[in-house]
């Protein structure tokens, strides 16, 4: 069982940045990819970012390339999300989402993702 914990949402202004984190707890973090998804008020939970279990790959929605960043410490249990020039349009919940890598891993796919944290709220104003 692995256990995510997520933080680091709030409200900021438009063109601010924040960071999440989720911390991992309960299995060996390094076997798992990461990814981080978005869900908005009467959408569908949407893939933003993943990376790969030893940080070597990474993978981006294309709303969010060159504006979020995903990044891991694996001597922390942890994986970020830098959201840099934040649209009103980013305002959602964020989940990190964890999966054991196995040569089907399919990183966009919310569907193949067996862990997932209770979510951060960010909210962007204009």
């Amino acid at each position: 069982q692995v256990q995510l914990v997520e933080s680091g949402g709030g409200l900021v202004q438009a063109g601010g940045s924040l960071r999440l984190s989720c911390v991992a707890s309960g299995r060996t973090f390094r076997r798992f990819i990461m990814g981080w998804f978005r869900q908005a008020p009467g959408k569908e939970r949407e893939f933003q970012a993943g990376i790969s279990a030893s940080a070597g790959m990474t993978y981006y929605a294309d709303s969010v390339k060159g504006r979020f960043t995903i990044s891991r410490d694996n001597a922390k249990n942890t994986v970020y999300l830098q959201m840099n020039s934040l649209k009103p349009e980013d305002t959602a919940v964020y989940y990190c989402a964890a999966q054991e890598y196995n040569s089907r891993s399919n990183y966009y796919d919310s569907s193949g993702y067996d862990y997932w944290g209770q979510g951060t709220q960010v909210t962007v104003s204009s």
